[in-house]
């Protein structure tokens, strides 16, 4: 990367100019600060020359696009070929609300559809519940039962539309009633593309909305795996996160680390369960935080790309391509929205989001300006989705492959994000992986001091947050923010008595008793599971049968 010039006179020719003219600038006029380090705690350096890339071999470390390690992307042509899949997560209030704000979206040039739940139904309860009050339909949508879901996806054609659902604990539940309404619409399970999270792990490092223990936890996830091997071949069986890694306070190289230690663990749980890798390496996928350190987030989603693809090649001994490649949809940082000054959020979110495509994503979430006031409204959720489609068609950097790629800075910054995450990853097999991990509280531990640190710098003006502690406005009470109408609980409450009585009581039991004993024995949960779905058993119900025979996590506080 050096042309002609060897590395001996290029290393001569930085001293000299240090020497001669940086010293005297320096002198003169001192830098803004004494040492600059990314959020990993690595320094940035001055000036990048080749001699930061000594030991970077082109073929080995960057290689061409679609071809291992993929530093350079997963697939041969990238955005020249087609673009990524624009997909906002939307949700609130209960389905049919829900449901106007998605095909709005898709009126809008939306690409694709990402569901958000509320909190009920993510910890398994139904809205009538005593733990639910108050918060039925507030954070995402409120699902109840299949009749819900038929509601939600009203006149969207599932065999043509991609869906992500991020849903964990009842992740088997609400894919079963997916299926069930493609099921409705004549769209057989073989023919809906999408993905679920899936992602319990990161439930009990950084999130929370955890229902069972570990091992059954464990258990389900690859009995979905196993199940959608052959029912439903085209869905992402999983989606391995680090975006709530990173809103916990995480470095950059701790959300690479943890989120591909979690990786890790599901792959070796279904080769445990009899699987072979390459029957579902390839329906993994990933989900990321893209942040405000513009060139670290490009370094971070090359240097896990070019990790991953040496863990599953090296260390699991995958021999299909396919399994090799890390594919992932990225959100742009809620925990860097401010409530002051929201339109700086407008161009925040730029900013994240075109670091995320020039990191090769394969799909994008853009956050709208207002959402650390309130769920998005209308106007900027449509600013959020323009600011992908100006990055896509206007800004140029969709035309060439990895733009940015054979950068000194970008290339000596992938090195350095792989190198700590891959350290992170050997104390972690230490540790015997990464649920004795997370019992110990390491990596917790690893993520609090982490925010900690950030906060310090914020406070101390190290780090400036535009319209937070520095450039401050008097600012009048923001206007035009989206409210869920309390009536929607209620409601919501009034249609699920409803169903209850007009059901058939004797099926539900029925199918809520063949799945008690499928989670008692071996038999994979997710056809009892579907059968109760299709039944009309709700949520709550599905679920406090699992919790009934699994029994429930209880978090540990870390110091």
């Amino acid at each position: 990367m050096g042309g002609k010039n060897g590395k001996g006179e290029i290393r001569a020719s930085r001293e000299r100019w240090e020497r001669k003219v940086l010293a005297d600038t320096t002198a003169k006029s001192p830098e803004r600060r004494a040492r600059f380090e990314s959020t990993s705690g690595e320094e940035i350096g001055r000036l990048y020359t080749p001699e930061h890339l000594e030991e970077f071999d082109y073929l080995r470390d960057a290689g061409f696009p679609g071809e291992y390690p993929f530093t350079r992307g997963v697939q041969p042509t990238m955005y020249r070929g087609r673009l990524w899949t624009m997909r906002q997560y939307a949700g609130f209030g209960d389905a049919r609300e829900s449901n106007t704000r998605y095909r709005y979206l898709l009126d809008h040039g939306q690409t694709g559809l990402s569901v958000a739940f509320d909190l009920p139904t993510q910890m398994g309860y139904d809205s009538d519940s005593p733990m639910s009050f108050g918060e039925v339909g507030k954070v995402g949508v409120a699902i109840d039962s299949l009749e819900d879901m038929e509601i939600l996806f009203d006149r969207i054609p599932l065999g043509k539309v991609s869906t992500s659902m991020t849903i964990n604990s009842t992740a088997a539940i609400l894919l079963a009633m997916y299926i069930a309404v493609g099921e409705k619409q004549g769209v057989t399970a073989k023919n809906l593309n999408g993905t679920i999270q899936n992602d319990i792990l990161k439930e009990y490092i950084a999130r929370g909305t955890y229902i069972f223990p570990p091992a059954p936890s464990m258990r389900i996830i690859t009995d979905i795996f196993a199940f959608c091997k052959d029912a439903v071949p085209r869905w992402n069986t999983i989606s391995i996160s680090g975006y709530h890694i990173r809103e916990a306070g995480s470095t950059a190289a701790q959300e690479i680390a943890f989120t591909l230690a979690n990786g890790i663990a599901y792959v070796q749980a279904a080769i445990d369960a009899g699987m072979s890798v390459d029957s579902f390496a390839s329906r993994l996928a990933f989900f990321f935080n893209a942040h405000n350190n513009f060139l670290e987030e490009i370094a971070k989603f090359r240097a896990a790309r070019r990790l991953w693809g040496k863990i599953m090649r090296e260390r699991f001994g995958a021999a299909d391509p396919r399994s090799w490649m890390l594919r992932f949809h990225t959100q742009t940082a809620g925990s860097s929205l401010t409530a002051q000054q929201p339109d700086n959020n407008i161009v925040r979110v730029t900013m994240q989001a075109l670091s995320a495509v020039l990191g090769g994503t394969q799909s994008l979430h853009t956050n709208s300006r207002d959402e650390a006031l309130s769920l998005p409204s209308e106007e900027s959720v449509r600013i959020a989705l323009r600011t992908q489609q100006l990055i896509a068609h206007e800004s140029g950097v969709a035309d060439t492959i990895d733009p940015l790629g054979g950068s000194y800075c970008v290339e000596a910054m992938t090195s350095a994000l792989e190198r700590q995450a891959a350290e992170y990853i050997r104390r972690i097999d230490g540790m015997g992986g990464v649920i004795p991990a997370v019992d110990s509280g390491y990596i917790q531990k690893e993520i609090q001091d982490a925010a900690y640190r950030y906060q310090l710098e914020v406070e101390r003006k190290e780090r400036i947050i535009v319209g937070v502690n520095d450039f401050v406005l008097k600012e009048n009470p923001p206007e035009g923010l989206l409210k869920v109408n309390p009536r929607i609980e209620k409601e919501q409450r009034k249609r699920l008595a409803a169903l209850r009585k007009r059901r058939e009581a004797a099926a539900v039991q029925a199918a809520l008793g063949n799945l008690a004993s499928a989670c008692r024995g071996k038999r994979n949960v997710m056809g009892p599971i579907l059968d109760a779905v299709r039944a009309y058993a709700t949520l709550g119900e599905i679920s406090d049968v699992m919790r009934s025979v699994f029994g429930t996590h209880q978090g540990k506080a870390t110091v």
